[in-house]
């Protein structure tokens, strides 16, 4: 991850495009770590907030529409073999397959922002032949919501980071303890969730 953000820091808004493309492409890039620092290097180069959030989306559009194709072509047997040759994607597949067949035409844009589906609604919405106009537009709505609440985090933070690091410097001893027992708790209850 080290190296995703060095080509952010060097190569700028470029990088920023290629990488959120990936990402929406399924390569194994988080969006939850470059898009709030791509937010942060377009406050401090200057860029515009609406400017980041359309360049992203149509990143992140270009990169779903590659996987929607797959989906398409390959259909469900492509979705059978990748859930057997990689048993960690079956839950997540499934779970795409169970918000598409619940809610629809407007699961692409639910699915963008739940983490478990988000990275593979586009396979299921190729995969189940949804037509590509409404997969595009209902997939543009939700890569912008998701993109544009990630990026404002990290565009605001560049502002004000001088008042979060005099916070996060006199609580830091109570903000650990709290990120540490959020964790335990996290951890406790994935542990439940795989008992079940």
């Amino acid at each position: 991850m080290e190296q995703v953000l060095l080509w952010i820091q060097t190569y700028g808004t470029p990088a920023i495009i290629l990488l959120i493309a990936l990402e929406y492409a399924c390569f194994p890039i988080s969006s939850e770590i470059v898009l709030p620092f791509a937010g942060a290097v377009g406050a401090g180069i200057g860029i515009s907030l609406p400017l980041l959030v359309l360049y992203s989306s149509l990143a992140g559009l270009a990169g779903t529409s590659l996987t929607y194709a797959i989906g398409r072509y390959g259909g469900s047997p492509l979705m059978e073999k990748i859930m057997s040759r990689f048993p960690s994607t079956k839950k997540p597949i499934l779970a795409s397959y169970r918000t598409f067949g619940n809610h629809g035409k407007i699961a692409v844009c639910l699915g963008r922002v739940i983490p478990i589906c988000r990275t593979y609604i586009a396979f299921v919405a190729g995969a189940c032949e949804q037509s590509f106009p409404t997969y595009a537009f209902f997939s543009a709505i939700g890569i912008a919501v998701w993109n544009t609440m990630l990026l404002t985090l990290g565009y605001y933070f560049y502002q004000f980071r001088e008042t979060f690091f005099l916070y996060f410097n006199k609580y830091k001893n109570i903000i650990l303890v709290v990120g540490l027992l959020l964790l335990v708790l996290l951890l406790v209850i994935k542990r439940s969730d795989e008992e079940e």
